[in-house]
């Protein structure tokens, strides 16, 4: 089956999400009816206003589609993805549980390493010689990553990639508009690593990295780590006008969060999927190193501020909704 690719945001609907004749409905109250093809969707974000009904949930795990529902700030609190017919799921998840510390280790540095990398490539925009530091950085990262240098970056690129907005703070809770979109395009990326993790067989709870005891979720946080970069560059080209509460931010965060990613053009949806299933080729023994792709950064095609963009057509999500 083909995999889906759009994102419907159904985050502000106040209704009822449902299921027909191979399409996801979404009825709001007391407005028309929108039907997506379900084979057509990768992830469904949901409110706490928004009811959803079991034809939906049929349509949901018919078509391996990922499902969030957030509390009433828009932060996801619960994901769920239909159980997988992977031939080597238990294997896998025996495999990834017995992964001995220095393999561990060491694809946590292949991650770590990219995700710099990434980071250096979105702060050339703004910063080159701070991307420069950055790449330095990411030459010098160990197995296991012992020195924290992903702390380090980030203490170099959050204050230099924001700088012109004045003080910057990155806080997944903070209220202003710059860590809202970050959060936003963030929690699209989790959605397709839900899917790719349990796709590949994966156990999402034991991370590489992460490791908190109430987060069903760390694989796939160990694994989008590379991915953030891409978002951060679409948060910087938009600039501090842009807001949530504008449906075409929306939809440009949504394709920020599938765009060609890979040196051949593969998008970040369908390179999460590769990576996915390399990891569980690695814990399984069968890679000896986990090859893990950086981002490529926007520099030379940037634009100033959000006025100057305007929404492509077809990306998928239903931002401009009246929900």
């Amino acid at each position: 089956m083909a995999r889906g690719w759009r994102v419907l945001d159904a985050i502000s609907l106040e209704g009822v999400v449902g299921g027909t004749r191979g399409r996801i409905t979404l009825s709001p109250v007391n407005e028309p009816v929108t039907a997506v093809p379900a084979e057509e969707i990768a992830l469904l974000m949901i409110g706490n206003q928004t009811s959803i009904d079991a034809s939906a949930m049929h349509y949901l795990a018919k078509h391996d589609i990922a499902l969030l529902a957030t509390d009433w700030r828009g932060v996801p609190i619960v994901g769920l993805y239909p159980w997988g017919d992977h031939g080597r799921v238990a294997a896998r998840h025996i495999a990834q549980a017995e992964l001995s510390r220095p393999r561990r280790k060491n694809a946590w540095m292949q991650l770590v390493k990219a995700k710099i990398v990434g980071q250096a490539a979105t702060l050339d925009a703004v910063d080159p010689i701070g991307a420069d530091r950055l790449r330095q950085l990411a030459a010098n990262v160990r197995s296991g990553d012992p020195a924290n240098s992903e702390g380090i970056a980030a203490r170099i690129y959050w204050p230099r990639l924001f700088g012109t907005y004045g003080t910057f703070l990155r806080d997944q809770d903070g209220g202003d508009e710059v860590n809202a979109l970050l959060n936003y395009g963030y929690m699209v990326l989790r959605g397709y690593g839900i899917r790719a993790a349990l796709s590949a067989g994966l156990s999402p709870p034991l991370g590489l990295f992460h490791h908190g005891r109430a987060n069903y979720f760390n694989l796939v946080d160990d694994l989008i780590e590379p991915f953030r970069p891409a978002i951060d560059a679409e948060v910087l080209r938009l600039g501090p006008s842009a807001s949530l509460e504008r449906a075409e931010v929306k939809h440009l965060m949504v394709a920020a969060a599938s765009q060609p990613f890979s040196s051949d053009g593969y998008r970040i949806p369908a390179v999460l999927d590769d990576l996915a299933q390399r990891l569980g080729r690695y814990v399984e023994g069968e890679l000896d190193r986990l090859a893990v792709e950086a981002w490529g950064g926007t520099a030379g095609r940037m634009e100033p501020s959000f006025e100057k963009t305007t929404p492509p057509g077809g990306l998928g999500d239903l931002g401009d909704m009246p929900w």
